[in-house]
This record gives C-alpha cells, structure tokens and sequence, in this order.
C-alpha cells in the first residue's frame, strides 16, 4: 500500500454514527479550553481524534469476480469450523461453516454485506458482553442476525456480535431489501466481531490469524449448484 493510500485510509470520512461523539468531544475540547483550563481542552481534543479515527469509513472495491463470498469486516479470523446458525434465523439445525472475524478498537468497524441477495430476516437478540474472541460468545453475547437469500436460492447468514466494549449495534438494512456484495449495512462501536455462515456448496478460504478487509477479501468461493447436489 502506498503511503498516499494509507493517509487517505486513516483520514477517509467517518460513518453518520461516529458524529455525536466527535461532535461532543470537540465541544468539550472548545467550552473546556476556554473555561475550565488546558487539561479539559485536551482530553476532548484527544477523543475526538480518536472518534474520527474509529468510526472511519473508507471506500472499499469488492472484487470483480462472482461466485465468491466477501469478509462482512475488518479484523482478524480468531475462529473458522462448523456451528449452527443462530436459532432465530430459522435456517436449520445443520452445522455451517463459520468464518468469526474479530474487530479491534483500531480496525474499521463498518460491516459490508459478503453477497449479493436479499434480506430475509433480521433478528436481535440481548445478552452479555463478553470478549467476543471468545467461541461462547456468538452464543451468549447481544447480537443481530441476518439472513439472506442469494439469486441461486442459497441462504448464508451474518451476524454483528458485541464486545467486551461494545455497546451498541447498528443495522441500516431492512427485510426484504435487496443488498450487493460489498455494501454497507451496519456499524458496531468500540471492539466487537462479525460471523458468517456459509452456505451449501463454499470453499472455505479463509484461515485462522488471517487479516480481512471488509468488502474486499474473499472468505470463500461459491461452487456451482449442480456440482453441490
């Protein structure tokens, strides 16, 4: 990566969802500077560099191949192997192969859809907030699921799980909206991860450690439906 990308990666736009903290933390940084002293000043100024920082949502260029499935975000690959998907999506009781991908509070937090279909069910679930490195955590952590239905009729499912930070989870899409591989569709503040469910007939790609880039790395490959049957 050039150095000139790199800048426009760590300066690019922030997500709408990041503007009430970078907006209150330059207030603090403004009123308390002028009222209350230095040290006020720069911790708002401080958070708000970092809010500017976190919430960055740079433009992303899925692949011009088809057939394939898109990392949902930024992070890093800490689980890969068969599981359920999530009761409420109503998918089955048949095992997937599933790709956890978690976020750090330094990678880009925009979740992208990993194929193009259409949103059949959206479902959110409370409950804790555990490190969600951890396996249980796609169980026991608040999460929003999502499932969608590719133009070949194979489902494959998403789902944006808390943190140990994490707060608060945004979902932009809708059921019945169609979606495109690689578009936005959601944001999860401050430390979080975001699992994928394979479809019938994947080629898992994807390794444990592997760093992905939402939108833009290729998880898995889609076989034909007739070399699936």
């Amino acid at each position: 990566m050039s150095l000139l990308s790199s800048i426009r990666l760590v300066v690019a736009k922030p997500h709408p969802a990041g503007k009430p903290f970078i907006y209150g933390g330059a207030a603090v940084a403004v009123i308390g500077g002028l009222l209350l002293g230095d040290w006020l000043f720069w911790i708002g100024a401080v958070f708000t560099l970092f809010c500017l920082y976190f919430f960055r949502d740079p433009e992303r260029v899925p692949p011009p191949r088809g057939q394939v499935v898109l990392a949902p975000a930024d992070g890093r690959v800490v689980l890969a192997g068969p599981a359920v998907p999530p009761p409420e999506l109503g998918l089955g009781d048949a095992p997937r192969y599933r790709i956890c991908i978690f976020l750090s509070v330094l990678d880009v937090h925009v979740n992208r859809m990993p194929v193009e279909g259409v949103v059949t069910r959206i479902a959110y679930r409370h409950g804790a907030f555990l490190n969600a490195s951890l396996d249980k955590a796609s169980l026991d952590n608040e999460r929003n699921a999502l499932a969608i239905r590719m133009p070949d009729g194979r489902s494959i499912a998403v789902v944006q799980i808390a943190g140990l930070i994490a707060r608060r989870i945004l979902c932009h899409v809708r059921e019945g909206d169609q979606v495109q591989a690689g578009e936005r569709f959601g944001i999860i503040r401050f430390g979080s991860r975001t699992d994928v469910y394979l479809p019938e007939g994947s080629r898992p790609l994807a390794v444990l450690g592997q760093t992905m880039i939402g939108g833009e790395t290729v998880v898995a490959e889609l076989l034909p439906m007739a070399a699936t049957a």
